[in-house]
């Protein structure tokens, strides 16, 4: 083997080894601050429907479309409205780079 292909084959495995020890570390703190248990991304952590609180205030924007529903012209036409509206409250907006449209507020999110 020569000298240069010995250098790579140095350089590859200790990249590799490089990239486990730190991936087993980061893996070990996740593990064991209890921020595994928190990662509700994983289908076993999603909250149960019973959890999820439902907003004490309906907003004329808010609109969800049926998951398991024929597809009509009257669905269809109902959604483009609500599209429509949603449309109009964003092209209100002074300046939709402001972090003001991501405020709770505006969210809609409340305590």
């Amino acid at each position: 083997m020569s000298q240069g292909s010995r250098n790579l084959f140095l350089l590859g495995f200790g990249a590799i080894t490089i990239a486990l020890v730190t991936c087993s570390i980061s893996l070990f703190i996740y593990h064991h601050s209890g921020d595994i248990y928190l990662d509700r991304s994983r289908p076993g952590f999603l909250p149960e429907p019973s959890e999820v609180q439902k907003s004490q205030t309906s907003d004329a924007l808010d609109y969800s479309f049926p998951e398991s529903d024929t597809l009509t012209r009257e669905s269809l036409q109902e959604y483009l409205d609500a599209y429509k509206e949603r449309l109009q409250y964003t092209d209100r907006l002074k300046n939709p780079f402001d972090p003001s449209p991501l405020s709770d507020e505006s969210l809609g999110i409340t305590e």
